[in-house]
């Protein structure tokens, strides 16, 4: 009888740990959203006593989001459970994932404990969990590099303390599937009481082997797998719930496994973290990169010309990628601009939609096309994750062969309007020297990209920027059909990142270890 494998998903916590990746609450409720509406068995919103926004952002989603369970993370302390209980509790399935790490190293070099004090510090945690809420998981942090029978004894006693999931994390990616598959079979052989526990697996990429490893535990046993979008996360990232779930329905022969998921919604929601984290998908990331169905071989083209099955196993409908076609266009009303955003995961405040639905005009009256990429590209340079404390009013550059590139630059901060002149190595040079005087920073470029994000000569460019004041370090994104103009608003958008960290100081409070 085929097992269903419950999909654990991460993305809004350790996903969220992504250098860069960081979302505020809005931006984390539209992706909680789309998880539900990809029917993910559990959602993990954040970390609740990490930071005031993460506290929020687990609460509301608790209370907005349905249908679906909601979690949250607490390290094995008091006042991490009781936040996570706080944060979660309105949910209509609420979950309380507390862990601590088990392997020799962490014991002794993080925590300057003992192994029997690390076992006290878990049963207590999951006590103290289960007597707040019924559904409660653990996780040995680091188990792949711990002693099997320590874990061993581990499960057995929190399993007797309540928890009613035990997840075994390879957290800094070091195992392979064979050794995976063991410790997965080993723990059901010898775990007396894991009979009444669901045996979970959270996989990092830093060897590439995330899904390799997850896959292989879901063959020696394992019911529930922990991933995220696009497989984004620290480091090299998580195993990849779209590889997780495709590979299942694909290979059913295999694993003789399925899952809940709504594979048409994977596409959908892959691009909306991507636009939202401002992660981009690599071209040749498998099921929902660029090329993921492209065909440029010759022989490759004759096969799927005669028969799709020669080159694909599967259907781009099946994970909802359809061609990327004309949506919208200049002659469109707010309505229809509205219900288009709404197809495409963004629910926006009224004066979010005001603001993007200007944009979107002035961008109709220049394209022919305006592709879905195009409406992404709105979203995050209009709607954006950082108060805008300088925007971008007017730019004019002057350049060519043999003649000083030039910049004059416009912004207003509130009712202020502010202009300065700069010149500098090239038309994009001149403009960031000119925004340098205008904000009074010296800040240094350290990486400057451009992309097209649609098709066509007139496509929307985007341009993604890092920039470093003082010990900040941060990134900024503009897009635009005028490259330069996108220039500018990829440097303004960063800079305002730099004066809200100057200003209000780091958003969140860092943990001294994550699973």
């Amino acid at each position: 009888m085929s097992r269903t494998i419950r999909i654990f998903d991460t993305t809004l916590r350790d996903g969220e740990q992504s250098p860069g990746a960081s979302l505020n609450v809005e931006e984390k409720i539209q992706v909680a959203h789309a998880l539900a509406r990809l029917r993910v068995d559990i959602i993990e919103g954040g970390f609740p006593v990490s930071s005031p926004g993460d506290f929020e952002a687990v609460a509301r989603i608790a209370r907005e989001v349905k249908d679906v369970t909601v979690a949250g993370l607490a390290r094995a302390l008091p006042k991490d459970i009781d936040a996570c209980y706080e944060a979660v509790k309105s949910a209509e399935s609420p979950r309380i994932h507390t862990f601590i790490a088990t392997s020799d190293i962490h014991i002794a070099k993080k925590f300057r404990k003992t192994r029997e004090e690390i076992l006290d510090m878990a049963v207590e945690a999951v006590r103290r969990a289960k007597s707040k809420l019924p559904d409660v998981e653990f996780s040995c942090e680091d188990a792949c590099r711990s002693d099997p029978d320590y874990i061993v004894k581990v499960l057995t006693a929190v399993i007797d303390a309540g928890a009613v999931t035990v997840n075994i994390p390879d957290t800094v990616g070091y195992t392979t599937p064979p050794e995976f598959l063991e410790l997965i079979t080993t723990i059901r052989r010898k775990v007396p009481n894991i009979d009444r526990a669901v045996i979970s697996v959270h996989c990092h990429n830093d060897l590439g082997l995330a899904t390799a490893n997850s896959l292989a535990a879901i063959l020696a046993g394992a019911g529930q797998v922990e991933c995220t979008i696009n497989g984004i996360g620290e480091r090299a990232g998580n195993a990849s719930l779209e590889e997780i779930v495709m590979t299942l329905k694909t290979r059913r022969d295999k694993f003789d496994c399925e899952t809940r998921i709504k594979t048409q919604e994977i596409f959908r929601t892959s691009r909306l973290v991507s636009a939202l984290t401002g992660i981009r998908v690599q071209p040749n990331k498998a099921i929902v990169g660029d090329n993921a169905f492209a065909h440029e071989s010759g022989i490759h083209q004759d096969g799927v010309l005669k028969d799709k099955r020669t080159y694909e196993i599967m259907r781009p409908e099946d994970i909802g990628w359809t061609e990327s076609s004309l949506v919208l266009g200049k002659h469109s009303g707010r309505h229809a601009f509205k219900t288009r955003l709404e197809e495409m995961g963004f629910h926006l405040a009224d004066h979010e939609l005001d603001r993007a639905f200007e944009r979107f005009k002035k961008i109709a009256d220049q394209k022919k096309e305006i592709y879905d990429e195009d409406l992404e590209a709105i979203i995050e340079d209009e709607v954006g994750r950082i108060p805008p404390v300088y925007t971008l009013d007017y730019v004019h550059v002057t350049s060519g062969t043999g003649a000083v590139p030039t910049a004059t630059v416009r912004l207003k901060r509130g009712d202020q309007v502010l202009q300065e002149s700069a010149w500098g190595d090239g038309p994009v040079d001149a403009v960031y020297n000119a925004i340098d005087l205008i904000a009074g920073m010296d800040i240094a470029l350290l990486d400057y990209g451009i992309r097209s994000v649609s098709k066509g000569k007139d496509a929307i460019g985007e341009v993604s920027v890092k920039l470093k004041f003082k010990d900040q370090v941060v990134k900024g994104k503009g897009a635009s059909t005028d490259i330069i103009e996108a220039s500018a608003k990829a440097y303004i958008n960063g800079a305002n990142r730099l004066l809200q960290r100057l200003e209000f100081g780091p958003s969140k409070v860092s943990a001294d270890d994550r699973v």
